[in-house]
């Protein structure tokens, strides 16, 4: 890895005096910048809501496929993520430079929202389950690229560790939040629901027994998923990136 190293050409950078700055004088900074930046804010938040539907997801996923299939279903979809992974990473390096990186941050994450969701909601076979996961997974690496270049490009240098710390702290912190939420969706709210309701419908759709809640669970979030983006992406503050 290091010799591929010796062809990639690194710009030289106006070195500014390091200022006795402290911690959370610099938190202080990062977040003064964002309010007066305001597209910037605007899109880590987006992010930190989307982030929230995804570790929900994560949570449910092996609840859903463990109760309806197996530990084998399980690691042939998480395989299939790394592999969509993979190739969305190939897709993000020779992909031509977009006239507009926010209509592709918005694309990517509209696309993995409405299908791979669904797919896991209404889907019961393995096959099914990989390809939502191949889907869902498959423009992520360009949604990401685009983003940091996005960052990059709009925060000046010598701000970009102060905001970068805020926005892992606002980003991120739905994480955890979806984790805790998600576990107990599916164990307190969605498997005792379709566990007790009758409506042909949702059985039809979700299935039967264990699994048809988490499933139901998909669904909702799929939903919730393409709503924050449709919402997001008519943020003027976030256009006006580009």
């Amino acid at each position: 890895m290091q010799l591929f190293c010796i062809f990639i050409k690194i710009p030289e950078i106006t070195q500014k005096a390091a200022e006795n700055e402290s911690v959370l004088r610099s938190a202080k900074n990062g977040i003064s910048y964002l309010k007066e930046n305001k597209g910037i804010l605007w899109l880590i938040l987006f992010l930190s809501a989307i982030n929230l539907v995804a570790s929900i997801y994560d949570a449910a996923l092996p609840a859903m496929i463990l109760s309806k299939k197996s530990d084998a279903a399980l690691g042939s979809v998480s395989a299939c993520v790394g592999i969509a992974t993979l190739f969305g990473s190939m897709i993000a390096t020779f992909y031509p430079k977009p006239k507009s990186k926010i209509k592709v941050i918005c694309n990517c994450l509209l696309i993995s929202m409405s299908t791979e969701n669904f797919l896991l909601a209404f889907g019961n076979s393995t096959i099914i389950w990989c390809i939502g996961a191949m889907l869902g997974w498959l423009l992520i690496p360009l949604m990401n690229a685009n983003y940091d270049v996005i960052f990059r490009t709009n925060v000046p240098a010598e701000m970009q560790g102060r905001v970068y710390s805020v926005r892992n702290t606002l980003q991120f912190f739905t994480i955890p939040v979806g984790y805790f939420w998600g576990g107990i969706l599916v164990d307190k709210i969605f498997e005792p629901f379709m566990a007790m309701t009758e409506n042909k419908f949702l059985h039809t759709a979700f299935g039967v027994g264990k699994g048809s809640g988490a499933a139901f669970l998909f669904f909702a979030i799929g939903i919730i998923g393409v709503i924050i983006c449709l919402i997001f992406r008519k943020v003027k503050y976030i256009r006006e990136l580009d």
